[in-house]
């Protein structure tokens, strides 16, 4: 007897009864991207709700558990998104893949930019790489002496509260890259826009090593949510 009322109650929030130009893929189609909601857009990424609710209104509620913030929900594991009713593992996976291309699309547009000029081109280079990450990276990129990119490297990767440095292998890299110059760049997933008495013991030591070789380092950069620290704009490597 409870089948019939649950089937009427799937037909009331389909998403066919809703008028052609509010379905997500029509108004995509129609009007482009841009004009529908970051839920709407997840919505086509599921394809369906489940009983209680249409792709729209599951996407808005996969989005109200991280604030809204497509930053946080980028961040997130498999094992988070298949604990939605309606979310399993084909469409959790759909959805991580269209958030990491989301990110790549961004780095690769920073990395078209070949000249760091201050700290802002650092860390916008940076910040697609780094951001998002639930853990510590420390990458190091190597310039000319115009300041043009030669290359970049992730150096090491650690835990949530730091990473192991070997200034050997920073060196080795810049020599063998015949780089004038190097940016130092971790990331801090507590978002603290604050150097830590490690992050400017490694600086120093950096400094001084680097100094020997007659490579600069220009400045050290940490990422974190949605802002950075230059090391060289608070004066520390003075």
């Amino acid at each position: 007897m409870q089948t019939p009322n649950i089937m009427n109650e799937y037909r009331k929030i389909n998403l066919k009864q809703w008028a052609v130009e509010d379905r997500p893929r029509e108004k995509l189609i129609s009007r482009g991207p841009r004009f529908l909601s970051d839920a709407e857009l997840i919505a086509i990424l599921l394809g369906s709700g489940n009983l209680k609710e249409t792709a729209v209104e599951l996407g808005r509620r996969v989005l109200s558990s991280v604030n809204n913030d497509l930053n946080d929900l980028g961040k997130k594991e498999l094992s988070f998104l298949t604990t939605f009713n309606g979310i399993g593992e084909a469409k959790g996976v759909t959805i991580m893949a269209a958030l990491e291309l989301g990110r790549r699309r961004k780095e690769s547009g920073v990395t078209r930019k070949k000249k760091i000029t201050c700290s802002r081109d650092a860390a916008d280079f940076f910040t697609p790489l780094l951001q998002d990450l639930n853990h510590e990276e420390f990458w190091i990129l190597l310039l000319d002496r115009g300041n043009k990119i030669l290359d970049q490297y992730r150096i090491s990767q650690g835990g949530i509260s730091g990473t192991v440095i070997d200034v050997r292998i920073i060196l080795k890299t810049a020599l063998e890259k015949l780089a004038s110059s190097i940016i130092l760049c971790h990331n801090h997933p507590s978002g603290t826009m604050e150097a830590s008495e490690a992050d400017l013991k490694i600086t120093r030591k950096m400094l001084k090593a680097a100094g020997l070789m007659d490579i600069s380092v220009l400045d050290h950069i940490i990422i974190g949510q949605n802002s950075y620290l230059s090391m060289a704009d608070e004066g520390i490597l003075q």
